[in-house]
């Protein structure tokens, strides 16, 4: 989609008070993770940051690395380095972990030290020696950790916010919350515009952070507003970026959060319509973009996605009608039946008989 398009698909530049339109992106992120296998195997080389802490990079980061105090914004995933059972995982949450490095628990010390040492959008693979972790005792509630057990993370820094003296978003006021998160929002749409898709969706998620459903569940009114104000358009813009990294069921799933608050929000009918007509699910594109054509009739954008399903199912169509032509071939003609000879002589003797019979009977009246 080009910029000058200003209508639902105009996709390389965001809006700076309301959504990008695009045709993708998702969570902040470039490639999946992996999920029930266990721990990602590692080949680059291990960096001692503390006697009971190692470090192995899996994917390089950008910019600074954040400072004591600093709000850190991360997702990770824990196994039990005996057992390799995972009893911790952010990203299948959905819901990225805020840790203030200096002031984070007894039980993330050793995740805090290697936080420490990592840049935005960096991911890492931290051994992390029990002392650090859940101790002598572990934990025999939530989350389950045996007695001394060493600890194995998979961790991304989403990003961070500078030291403000130690300040937690929940000791913040609902509008500094909201102040911070669109000023993450504003910072993302700058890296969107310049293609720098992985920081862009950083910012975004980051923005969305400061608006959990925790927070958000206490908000009312004019409140509430200002803060779907911010929070819609990042999942929007998360999911324009997705879209252009070809991760079309995260897009879907950023879209769907907006429609869960806006159900006739037009622009994110009309991206996962798009995300779900690249993985051919063209019904349930259809159907999106029918509805979204409801909210913005005059909108081109809608109209032009909606004939290209239709060229599709006639294309479609076409292509099957070869492939059953090819299988059973073309109707055969019917051929003509075959004729006894001795059948014809009978018929023809018996109709010479009559003939003389009819002439003798003549001849003797």
């Amino acid at each position: 989609m080009e910029v000058a398009e200003d209508q639902l698909d105009r996709s390389e530049g965001p809006e700076e008070e309301s959504e990008i339109v695009t045709e993708g992106t998702a969570f902040a992120r470039g490639d999946l993770l992996q999920d029930s296998i266990g721990p990602p195997k590692v080949d680059s080389e291990v960096e001692v940051l503390h006697e009971k802490v190692t470090k192995q990079i899996i994917k390089e980061g950008h910019g600074e690395k954040p400072s004591k105090l600093s709000t850190c914004f991360l997702h990770y995933r824990a196994w039990t380095e005996s057992t390799l059972h995972k009893f911790e995982d952010t990203w299948q949450e959905q819901r990225p972990t805020e840790l203030i490095l200096g002031k984070e628990k007894d039980t993330m010390a050793g995740l805090g030290i290697g936080i420490s040492s990592m840049k935005s959008g960096e991911r890492a693979l931290l051994h992390v020696g029990w002392e650090l972790g859940y101790g002598k005792e572990g934990s025999f509630s939530f989350p389950n950790v045996p007695p001394m057990a060493d600890l194995l993370y998979e961790v991304e820094l989403i990003g961070f916010d500078e030291a403000r003296e130690g300040k937690a978003r929940s000791d913040m006021t609902v509008e500094e919350r909201i102040e911070a998160a669109d000023r993450r929002k504003m910072e993302g749409n700058g890296y969107f515009k310049d293609g720098k898709l992985e920081e862009a969706m950083q910012q975004y998620e980051m923005a969305v952070a400061y608006m959990g459903d925790d927070f958000m569940f206490q908000l009312f009114g004019k409140y509430r507003d200002m803060a779907l104000a911010v929070k819609n358009p990042c999942h929007l813009n998360m999911a324009a970026c997705l879209i252009k990294l070809n991760r079309y069921e995260e897009a879907i799933g950023q879209c769907s959060i907006v429609l869960a608050e806006d159900e006739n929000n037009a622009k994110a009918l009309f991206r996962r319509g798009k995300a779900r007509a690249e993985l051919s699910q063209t019904d349930a594109a259809r159907e999106d973009f029918q509805k979204a054509r409801k909210f913005a009739p005059e909108d081109t954008a809608i109209v032009r996605e909606l004939r290209l399903l239709a060229e599709h199912d006639k294309a479609i169509y076409q292509k099957q009608k070869e492939i059953y032509k090819g299988i059973f071939g073309p109707r055969p003609e019917p051929k003509p039946k075959a004729t006894n000879w001795l059948v014809n002589f009978w018929q023809w003797l018996i109709t010479i008989l009559c003939h003389l019979f009819k002439f003798a009977k003549r001849k003797s009246d």
